[in-house]
C-alpha cells in the first residue's frame, strides 16, 4: 500500500468528480480527527450503529438520532455518509449523473445477505441510478488468505447464490475455508451490470497484514475503527 500524507486513501476517478468528498481512513485517524475533518468541510457526518444486517437508510436530511443499519444513501449535499471498519469491506457507490451516493458495510454476514446488491437497487428506486452508469469503490478489507471461516459460512454463501470460487479450502485445515470478501462483492456488482472499468479496488491490501490499517482479527482488544466516508458538497 502506498502511504499517503493524508490519513485516508482516495480513488483518483472519484476524486476528479466536482463536489464529491470521499476516502478510506487508516489507523492514524482517530474518530475525533475525522469529526474535525467533517466540520472543516462544512459537512454533517452520519455514523450508524452497525449491525451486520441488510438495513439501508435513505437520507433526505440529517437524522435526529443515531441510526441502526449497514448502508446509507443520499442525494442531499453536506451529509457525510460513514462506514466504520476493522476487517470488513467498505464500499462507496456513486451515481454521477443523478448526483447520489451511498456507503455500504460489507462484512461476511451483510455480504451473504447481498446488502450491496440491495443498496444498488435501492438507489435505482430512489434516484433512478442505473448500474452500468455507476461507479463503485471497494476499500481495504481482510484478504482471503487471512479470512478463515467455517463450513456453515460456505453453505450460506452458496445458498445465497454466490459462486464457489469466492471460497476455497484452507490448506491443511479440514472443514475450514478462506473467504474472499472483495471478490464476492465485486461479483455482485458484475451481476448487476457494473462495468469492470468503473469498479475500483484499493487492494490487494489486507487489513490483517498491513500494520497501518486496523484489524479485529489481528487485535480484537482494539476498539478503534477506520472511518470510510462519502458525501456531496
Amino acid at each position: 500500500m502506498t502511504v499517503s500524507q493524508r490519513p485516508y486513501l482516495v480513488v483518483p476517478r472519484l476524486e476528479s468528480i466536482p463536489g464529491l468528498v470521499h476516502g478510506f481512513g487508516d489507523a492514524r485517524w482517530s474518530e475525533a480527527d475525522f469529526l474535525a475533518f467533517a466540520s472543516s468541510n462544512g459537512m454533517q457526518p452520519v455514523i450508524m450503529h452497525q449491525l451486520h444486517s441488510e438495513v439501508i437508510h435513505r437520507l433526505d436530511a440529517s437524522p435526529p438520532k443515531k441510526l441502526e443499519g449497514d448502508s446509507l444513501m443520499t442525494n442531499v449535499p453536506r451529509l457525510l455518509l460513514v462506514i466504520r471498519t476493522a476487517d470488513c469491506l467498505p464500499v462507496l457507490l456513486v451515481d454521477e449523473e443523478n448526483q447520489a451516493v451511498a456507503a455500504v458495510h460489507c462484512g461476511w454476514r451483510g455480504t451473504e445477505k447481498r446488502i450491496l446488491e440491495k443498496a444498488v437497487r435501492a438507489m435505482g428506486e430512489a434516484y433512478g441510478s442505473d448500474p452500468p452508469k455507476m461507479l463503485a469503490a471497494l476499500g481495504p478489507c481482510i484478504g482471503a488468505a487471512c479470512y478463515e471461516v467455517g463450513p456453515e459460512v460456505r453453505t450460506a454463501f452458496l445458498k445465497a447464490g454466490f459462486p464457489e470460487n469466492v471460497l476455497c479450502g484452507a490448506p491443511g485445515r479440514e472443514r475450514k475455508y478462506l473467504l474472499d470478501l472483495r471478490a464476492a462483492n465485486a461479483w455482485l456488482l458484475g451481476e448487476l451490470g457494473f462495468q469492470k472499468a468503473d469498479v475500483f479496488s484499493l487492494g490487494p491490501t489486507c487489513t490483517h497484514c498491513e500494520p497501518r490499517l486496523l484489524s479485529y482479527r489481528r487485535n480484537s482488544a482494539d476498539p478503534r475503527r477506520m472511518c470510510n466516508f462519502i458525501g456531496l458538497l
